[in-house]
């Protein structure tokens, strides 16, 4: 399996395409901006993208989804307790944010804690991360040993904590209980910012150690 990443919009989000290079089947992960240059990824490799999966609802892993979704078809998959975010421009933050026109989405599918998405021969397991917001998630790669973390986990970070419907201790609990038990050597595609690692966080990070 691979990846790519692409800093979209102003907000310098991470997407990332996790994708097959014999079977050509993609999925999108945050795609937050500049519709055309994933487009133009996706031509030029050729792929056949299965599915957009956001990490969360917020407006900056957003900004793209529709257009990129009435171009390839790809359904929509977010995790069910997020499912009202991407509707609700007030929630999402697009409309506070002064987003003109503010975004509004319909999911195509809810995604549920434990499911697993198939890739290609590649396979993301939804790990339910609440905390940045309601219906945080994660998608890992258990046999690759990659964690897509979202606005979940950053290097030596977190995700804020101070929008509506967030909530810090279930942040941390999230991390503690669901990210820092995998295995040291996973590695971990934030959605700002660098990449880091399971045992990097366990013991750089401020906000989890102790």
């Amino acid at each position: 399996m691979k990846i790519k990443k692409l800093e979209v919009s102003t907000m310098l989000v991470n997407a990332y395409f996790y994708y097959d290079e014999e079977t050509k089947h993609a999925v999108l992960i945050d795609p937050g901006g500049d519709a055309s240059l994933l487009m133009k990824f996706i031509e030029d490799n050729e792929l056949n993208l299965t599915a957009i999966l956001l990490t969360h609802g917020h407006f900056d892993h957003i900004g793209a989804v529709e257009e990129v979704r009435a171009k390839t078809s790809a359904p929509l998959c977010i995790h069910e307790l997020d499912g009202d975010l991407v509707l609700d421009p007030n929630k999402n933050l697009s409309k506070p944010f002064g987003l003109n026109p503010p975004i509004s989405l319909m999911p195509d599918k809810l995604l549920k804690n434990g499911e697993i998405i198939a890739v290609g021969n590649g396979k993301l397991k939804v790990i339910h991360t609440p905390g940045h917001t309601p219906g945080g998630a994660c998608f890992y790669d258990e046999e690759n040993k990659l964690l897509f973390t979202g606005d979940t986990l950053f290097r030596a970070s977190i995700g804020r904590s101070d929008f509506p419907g967030s909530n810090h201790q279930s942040l941390i609990n999230s991390i503690k209980k669901e990210l820092l038990a995998l295995p040291d050597d996973v590695l971990c595609y934030p959605g700002h910012n660098s990449e880091t690692s399971i045992k990097y966080e366990k013991n750089n990070n401020p906000y989890v150690i102790g």
